[in-house]
C-alpha cells in the first residue's frame, strides 16, 4: 500500500499524523522534490524523504507539529562529504513541507485511491503559501474534489498540466498522480515469488495466476493483490485487458509458455515478456511466424525476459524483469 492508501486508512480509523514533502532541493540531496513520508500519530513513518539526519529531523518535528497545528516548513542542509584532493563537497540544501494529515481532507484522500486504482490521471494540488494549506485533487477535465481553488492556481495547473513530476511554484505543489499499473505474473515458481515482492514495493498491482493451489497461495505470495488458483486455459478466457496491463510470463513448462504468450499478444497490454533462453525463444517465435502471428506483434515482446545484468538466481532474475517493468512504465 503506498502512501495515499495508508493515510486513508489512518483518517478511516480516527488516527491522524503529519505529511512530509520535499518542495526544493539545491545542490546534491538523496530524494528529489515531491518525495512523500508520512508520520502516524502512534509514531510510525511510511515512505521516506532520504534516510540519515534529514529524516530523523523531519520526523522529530512532525511529532512536534502535531500538538502545535499549522503547517511549517523545515529547511535543513544534507552532510557533507569532501574529496582529500580537491576542494570539493557533496551535500545540499532541502526544504520541507510538513502538512498536518486530518479529516478535513479524508475525502480527497480517498478521491486518489479511487483515481490510482481506476487509472485515471489527475493531479493533487497542495498551496502552502503565507501559512495557508490547502488540498485538492483535479482531473485534467477540471473537476476538483477538496478544498475550493481560485484561478490562480487553475491556470497554474493548466500551465503545468502535462509534467509527469512533482513541480513547485510560488508555494503551490502541482503532483501528478502516478497511475497503479496491473501485473499478471503466470506461474508461481521461484522468480515469480520473488517477480512479485519487487514488482509490489514499486507500485505494480500484482495477480499471480497458476494451476497449482501448493505454489499460488498466500503463505509464499503475502505481497500479491490477487491469487488465481485456476487451469491457465480457463483463466485466459476469463481475463479483459483495458490496455494498461503488464503480463510476465514464467510457467513451469515451455508449453504453458507458449500457450499465455500466444494469448497475450493479442491483447493490448503495455508490457509482455516471456522467460527461456534464446533457443526456446527462437523455437516458440518460429512457430508462431509459421502461424501467421504478424512480425509487428513478435517485436514486441521481450524474450528473453528483462535487462541484461547476468542475472543468475531467482531473486537476480526477478530483479532484471522489474527493472525492465519500470523502464517500460516510465515510457508512458
Amino acid at each position: 500500500m503506498d502512501i495515499y492508501g495508508i493515510i486513508t486508512v489512518y483518517l478511516e480509523s480516527g488516527k491522524n499524523g503529519v505529511l512530509a514533502t520535499v518542495v526544493k532541493t539545491t545542490g546534491s540531496t538523496p530524494r528529489g522534490v515531491g518525495t512523500k513520508m508520512f508520520v502516524g500519530e502512534d509514531g510510525k513513518t511510511f515512505g521516506t524523504i532520504g534516510g540519515g539526519r534529514v529524516e530523523a529531523e523531519a520526523h522529530k518535528e512532525a511529532l512536534a507539529l502535531l500538538d502545535k497545528g499549522g503547517i511549517k516548513i523545515l529547511s535543513l542542509y544534507t552532510e557533507t562529504q569532501r574529496t582529500e584532493k580537491r576542494d570539493m563537497s557533496c551535500g545540499g540544501d532541502l526544504e520541507i513541507l510538513l502538512e498536518p494529515v486530518t479529516a478535513r481532507h479524508l475525502d480527497v484522500y480517498r478521491e486518489i485511491e479511487r483515481f490510482r486504482k481506476n487509472r485515471e490521471k489527475g493531479f493533487v494540488i497542495t498551496r502552502f503559501r503565507d501559512n495557508i494549506l490547502s488540498k485538492t485533487l483535479i482531473n485534467t477535465d477540471l473537476r476538483d474534489v477538496g478544498d475550493r481553488q481560485g484561478p490562480e492556481i487553475v491556470q497554474l495547473f493548466e500551465d503545468f498540466i502535462h509534467e509527469k513530476k512533482p513541480t513547485v511554484k510560488d508555494g503551490i505543489l502541482i503532483d501528478p498522480l502516478r497511475v497503479i499499473f496491473p501485473l499478471y505474473l503466470f506461474g508461481a515458481g521461484h522468480v515469480s515469488q520473488s517477480v512479485a515482492r519487487v514488482a509490489k514495493i514499486v507500485d505494480f498491482e500484482v495477480t499471480v495466476i497458476d494451476d497449482r493451489e501448493e505454489f499460488a497461495n498466500r503463505e509464499r505470495f503475502p505481497d500479491a493483490d490477487i491469487i488465481i488458483v485456476w487451469d491457465f486455459h480457463e483463466t485466459l478466457s476469463c481475463l479483459e485487458f483495458t490496455g494498461n496491463e503488464f503480463v510476465v510470463i514464467v510457467t513451469r513448462s515451455h508449453e504453458s509458455d507458449a500457450a499465455v504468450l500466444r494469448w497475450a499478444v493479442r491483447q493490448s497490454a503495455r508490457y509482455i515478456g516471456m522467460i527461456g533462453s534464446t533457443m526456446k525463444v527462437k523455437t516458440i517465435l518460429g512457430h508462431m511466424r509459421e502461424d501467421g502471428f504478424d512480425e509487428k506483434i513478435l517485436e514486441k515482446i521481450h524474450a528473453p525476459i528483462g535487462i541484461s545484468i547476468d542475472a543468475e538466481t531467482p531473486q537476480e532474475i526477478a530483479i532484471s524483469i522489474v527493472a525492465e517493468l519500470i523502464r517500460v512504465r516510465a515510457k508512458l
